[in-house]
């Protein structure tokens, strides 16, 4: 699956990175512990969380993760948006909740991958 699938699938907006759009994702990872990501999250894949500070976007830096979409309608400020612009990062909020952004993702073939 690309990010802009996954796009599709959320009907998320696109807040950094559209130029990116044509990466590919393999998982997905939902969690508003940080902790829980370096624990679970693999390469390629989409993070699916509602915290909204620096940290998510230096764990997503060091896991490789393609995208970070910030569920339940959350609003990131100018300095998220521009650390993930200077790493490369995809940045989408949604509307939905974390279970059903999760379950949207999961019924359209993107799995978590194994534990």
């Amino acid at each position: 699956m690309t990010a802009k699938q996954v796009q599709e699938v959320l009907g998320a907006r696109v807040l950094v990175g559209s130029e990116h759009l044509d990466q590919e994702v393999k998982t997905a990872c939902g969690s508003d512990l940080m902790s829980d990501v370096l624990a679970f999250s693999k390469d390629h894949s989409v993070l699916l969380t509602g915290l909204c500070n620096p940290q998510v976007i230096r764990t997503a830096e060091m896991l490789d993760i393609v995208c970070i979409i910030f569920v339940r309608g959350k609003k990131v400020d100018g300095t998220i948006l521009d650390m993930a612009r200077e790493r490369g990062i995809i940045v989408m909020e949604t509307g939905h909740r974390m279970f059903s952004s999760c379950g949207m993702l999961y019924r359209a073939g993107l799995t978590g991958g194994e534990i």
